[in-house]
């Protein structure tokens, strides 16, 4: 080969050398200066889905939008980003923190009505005996002053009637006798009458008595007041002490309200304050105002009472009804601020907010902390964590929540100390009840989802929606419920619009979690135990626990394939808490 062919070969060699490695290094912007890996697409409802090519979700379906890459939370795992497009269709509503002076707490109490306790009396004998009759038979029967509701024998009334007509007839046969023996004879006369007086016999009774003409076997019992009778004691043929109570009588013209107040409600509370009371079995709202609020606090049920005073003139209201009441107050001092009762996540005692972040070129939501002051009205007034100005995801925050858990990141739901810190509320068994539908429609979901069955936990999963929303409580478990009750609906929503039962699973974590904290800060409702349950294969071996019924595992994250895989770690009996 020539010196000059092997001057060509060698420059063709440099220039292939020169043209890989230009490419190796340089061929990932020469090449394609517009790539597609400049946008990723996400789902509008289910944010934490990422894909580098345009299409329809795998959990709703719905199509995919784009979001710029600078958009995206790459490194920022503590916010979550979305475009214009992918707000709109989230239907993302954001709200300015401000200041609101005319916020009025209202306090929402049950309670029951009573009587009066200042009306109340008891219907007793003055002298011991045999009832014989018994004229009022009936409680609800209304009696008057003076008037006769037993018929008693009294052998030391008759004994001593006898004395007074022996005495009597001694005064008389000593009429025309001497001074001496007559005076003895009227002393002895008086005494048999103070016998009688001291007996209980009023005075118009003694005169009768002193001019009949033999002993009574019959003694008259008499109410002094009059009233509704709210309790018959005796009974017809029974035996008496003196002092024995035959009746309890109350005037059911003027009754109370007697309110549970939880320890939250009562800063908000206090003498005067305007309420406005439905009570069952009776048509319109009854007005009334804090006449007394108990200066102790039960040590059981943690509630104090606020008394109500009504006035019943038509009788419309009984003893023993139930009655839901609205306390109305102002929160007093400068204006607070304040956020919609829609915008915080509460877990237990924690409350979580998105604030939006505008950095002049995207829209970030970051969660925060904040402390809460009791509920007035429609709005939350903000006591730590937000200024004034600064604008909160006010509808849609459960999405934004969600999204971050299944990133890993902060997530409200899953932060470590929740659970623990989580605040019981008590509840009676009637209240508990009240949260049964829910935990029997999450554990349709959960049974549905082992027997690999979409259709049905989708559909529990709206009924699970609709459970949630028809729960009704007052006070304290009223605030947690309000706290709970977004996080619910929003996990069986995505349960419930899952296209195919991978994300239907991928939502009852979530879901399991909400429950989880119902469970904690309530108690069991059902009569029957709970087990939770744990597998630790379940999400690409990351764990996720569930609550199911039964001793044998169950497990919703495998089906058929796995279908016993994990373990029962723990078991709920009824009221019980995790």
């Amino acid at each position: 080969m020539n010196a000059g062919l092997m001057r060509a070969v060698v420059l063709v060699l440099t220039l292939l050398v020169g043209v890989g490695l230009g490419a190796m290094v340089f061929g990932g912007r020469t090449v394609e200066p517009h790539a597609a890996h400049d946008t990723l697409y996400t789902c509008s409802m289910h944010p934490q889905i990422r894909q580098d090519t345009p299409g329809t979700c795998p959990i709703c379906g719905m199509d995919l939008v784009p979001v710029q890459q600078g958009q995206a939370t790459a490194g920022r795992g503590d916010r979550v980003v979305l475009s214009e497009r992918a707000r709109a269709l989230a239907r993302l509503q954001t709200t300015e923190v401000r200041r609101e002076g005319d916020a009025a707490a209202e306090v929402a109490l049950r309670g029951r009505v009573v009587p009066d306790e200042r009306t109340r009396k008891n219907v007793t004998t003055w002298v011991g005996g045999r009832i014989d009759r018994l004229h009022v038979n009936t409680t609800g029967e209304e009696v008057h002053a003076g008037q006769v509701v037993a018929t008693l024998y009294s052998p030391e009334v008759y004994a001593a009637h006898q004395d007074l007509l022996t005495a009597r007839g001694q005064v008389q046969r000593l009429a025309g006798g001497t001074s001496a023996a007559l005076q003895a004879a009227s002393v002895a006369l008086e005494a048999s009458r103070e016998r009688l007086r001291l007996l209980g016999v009023p005075g118009w009774e003694l005169e009768r008595m002193e001019s009949a003409d033999k002993p009574t076997q019959a003694v008259a019992l008499r109410t002094p007041f009059g009233g509704t009778v709210i309790e018959r004691v005796a009974t017809e043929g029974s035996y008496v002490q003196t002092g024995a109570t035959l009746y309890r009588v109350a005037d059911l013209s003027k009754l109370w309200v007697e309110l549970d107040a939880y320890e939250s409600d009562l800063p908000q509370l206090a003498v005067g304050q305007s309420v406005a009371l439905e009570v069952e079995g009776t048509t319109g709202l009854q007005q009334g105002t804090v006449a007394f609020i108990d200066p102790t606090v039960d040590p059981q049920r943690r509630t104090a009472t606020v008394r109500v005073e009504l006035d019943n003139p038509e009788g419309q209201l009984r003893p023993g009804l139930f009655a839901e009441a609205v306390v109305s107050s102002s929160p007093g001092g400068s204006a607070p601020l304040v956020i919609p009762v829609s915008a915080p996540l509460f877990t237990g005692k924690r409350s979580v907010v998105y604030v939006e972040i505008d950095d002049g070129e995207v829209l970030a939501y970051a969660p925060r902390t904040v402390r809460l002051g009791p509920r007035l009205g429609e709005v939350y007034p903000v006591l730590a964590g937000l200024e004034e100005g600064e604008r909160v995801v006010s509808r849609g925050a459960f999405a934004l929540d969600a999204d971050l858990q299944i990133r890993g990141g902060p997530s409200m739901m899953m932060a470590p100390d929740d659970r623990d810190a989580a605040a019981e509320v008590p509840l009676d068994a009637e209240e508990l009840s009240r949260l049964a539908p829910v935990l029997q429609r999450y554990l349709a979901v959960q049974r549905a989802l082992a027997e690999d069955d979409h259709a049905a936990a989708s559909a529990a999963a709206a009924q699970l929606q609709q459970a949630v929303g028809s729960v009704a409580l007052v006070g304290e478990a009223a605030a947690a419920w309000d706290g709970l009750e977004e996080s619910l609906q929003g996990a069986a929503g995505q349960v419930a619009g899952s296209t195919d039962i991978k994300g239907a699973r991928r939502a009852f974590e979530p879901l399991s979690a909400a429950v989880e904290t119902v469970l904690t800060v309530f108690g069991n409702p059902l009569d029957a135990p709970l087990q939770l349950a744990f597998c630790p294969m379940a999400h690409d071996n990351a764990g996720a626990s569930w609550i199911q019924q039964g001793d044998k595992v169950d497990n919703a994250y495998f089906g058929a394939a796995m279908r016993t895989c994990g373990e029962i770690e723990h078991e709920l009996a009824p009221g019980e808490r995790p």
